[in-house]
């Protein structure tokens, strides 16, 4: 099981913090998601109505904070005081020979082009490696998603290949670039 408490939050630029999602993250994270509907909509898969209820986000929640129970995935909240800004995730943490996992975020359009996705993922990789144990991250973004293939750039990520029809976002199978980074 993977320990959701210290060394896991951290100050980022323009007032924000990075910390461990908690259900009672609920309210506040339903209200960011109904405020960048339209903003995550081409980056995201089709979301029914519920997900963007606090009941919605309830039941999210639960899910990620299961995986964190599982040591299976580890979710972050963005905030800027006490409004949520974004999220981070790791999903799909294997253990063993190959020590990985898998890397997906988002920023409140509000705070976008401001560093503050760059530094939430230095923060994850940082944990990755010393509290984690992790050998490698992978991230996948859509091809025509420049922003997000500049945050992974500038935070050390190497592209890998292209995965055709890779996963179902805004109601289509759409192509990814494959990312990893290496962080031993």
């Amino acid at each position: 099981m993977i320990d959701g408490g210290g060394g896991l939050a951290a100050e980022l630029p323009g007032d924000v913090t990075i910390r461990v999602l908690r259900s009672s993250d609920a309210e506040r994270l339903g209200a960011a998601y109904r405020r960048n509907r339209q903003h995550l909509a081409p980056w995201e898969p089709l979301r029914s109505a519920e997900f963007f209820t606090t009941a919605g986000q309830h039941a999210n929640i639960g899910e990620k904070l299961g995986s964190l129970a599982a040591g299976t995935g580890l979710p972050w909240i963005l905030l800027a005081g006490d409004r949520a800004v974004g999220a981070m995730a790791l999903t799909g943490m294997v253990r063993g020979p190959f020590l990985s996992a898998n890397l997906g975020y988002w920023v409140d359009q509000e705070f976008s082009g401001q560093g503050i996705a760059s530094a939430a993922v230095g923060h994850v990789i940082e944990a990755s490696r010393t509290r984690l144990g992790l050998h490698r991250i992978q991230a996948a973004t859509l091809k025509h998603n420049a922003a997000s293939r500049r945050v992974l750039e500038r935070t050390g990520f190497r592209e890998i290949g292209l995965a055709p029809e890779y996963l179902q976002i805004a109601g289509s199978w759409q192509d990814h670039v494959l990312f990893q980074r290496i962080l031993h």
